[in-house]
């Protein structure tokens, strides 16, 4: 039985309202700013799914990543792991749950120790959080790496023997060692060539097949995206603007910024319902000054009186939920 059957229709993850806010300091008799890095997020995942986070570089989709993978704390909110409640569990519980969410990080070689060779990196989460001698520690490691398309010579092999894709293979491995039900993937294949991208998104796909896991993946690239996602979850300033179904969220993008990220993406810059680029204006405004309505409004070419003065709740249309107060009259365009 895989792990989806065994879940059946729990969600692995569900996430309502999520804030993170970090204090920063002005100065000595000075009051501290707020930085609201996640201003609300809800989701919830499915195994055997992938929700896709995306956005420009500041959004929040690290911070994000970080909440879910119990780095650290949300400000205000509520997390659930497997039915467990994430923010209110003791510390045995944090334990526990942090076996069932494992990262991968942007950087293969950054995230692996040069002075272990690859059976020490492998059977590390084993020894911290399991009971197994080092015999059924050794087996499983070589299992985890034919797994990940690596072969048993490699077990003795140091990181830096190693070309990126390989690597990147390893920190998979690694990754699954505990047999998690989430993996958290931060921008997993943007330090590859775009051949290797390829073999870790299929390599990716096929655990997910495999094992029924389900990935919060985290990126800025909308082509991986449209290949490995099946939900997809465009952030702004810290804010979920458009969410859905990976099919309806490419095909038909009704939010300004989803359609401007789209349009900058090279095979994908005439997806929409208008065909006509959009074209973002301005910079990012600063997440410690943001604006008072819509945190798109600095910059949305729609952007009306209301927008400034008020902030868009979610709502669903055309299958979807979309932050926008113009959304149904654009969707009509």
């Amino acid at each position: 039985m895989n792990q989806s059957q065994a879940q059946g229709n729990q969600p692995v993850v569900q996430a309502d309202a999520l804030h993170r806010i970090y204090p920063i300091s002005r100065g000595f008799l000075r009051a501290s700013d707020r930085l609201q890095a996640v201003g609300g997020v809800s989701f919830s995942l499915q195994a055997g799914r992938t929700l896709a986070i995306v956005g420009e570089s500041g959004c929040g989709k690290s911070t994000l990543a970080r909440m879910v993978s119990l780095i650290e704390p949300p400000t205000s909110g509520t997390l659930h792991i497997g039915g467990v409640d994430a923010v209110a569990a003791s510390g045995a519980e944090r334990h526990a749950l942090r076996q069932q969410v494992q990262l991968v990080f942007q950087n293969p070689y950054g995230s692996l120790n040069p002075r272990k060779r690859i059976g020490q990196i492998l059977q590390a989460p084993l020894e911290i959080n399991t009971t197994l001698t080092a015999p059924e520690r050794a087996e499983r490691a070589l299992s985890m790496l034919a797994l990940v398309g690596l072969r048993e010579e490699h077990y003795e092999r140091y990181p830096h023997m190693f070309s990126g894709g390989q690597r990147q293979r390893i920190a998979i491995a690694r990754a699954l060692m505990l047999k998690p039900a989430l993996v958290v993937a931060d921008e997993p294949v943007s330090a590859l060539d775009v051949s290797i991208q390829a073999q870790i998104l299929n390599l990716l796909s096929d655990l997910q097949r495999d094992l029924g896991l389900a990935y919060l993946f985290i990126s800025h690239d909308l082509g991986v995206v449209r290949y490995i996602a099946h939900e997809v979850l465009v952030m702004y300033l810290g804010h979920t603007v458009e969410q859905g179904e990976k099919t309806a969220i490419f095909e038909r993008p009704l939010h300004p910024y989803t359609q401007a990220l789209l349009a900058s993406t090279p095979g994908l810059a005439h997806s929409g319902s208008t065909g006509k680029r959009v074209l973002l204006k301005g910079e990012l405004p600063s997440p410690l000054n943001p604006p008072v309505g819509c945190v798109f409004s600095t910059r949305c070419p729609h952007a009306t009186a209301q927008c400034q003065g008020e902030r868009p709740p979610l709502q669903t249309l055309l299958g979807r939920n979309i932050a926008c107060f113009e959304a149904e009259r654009l969707s009509q365009a």
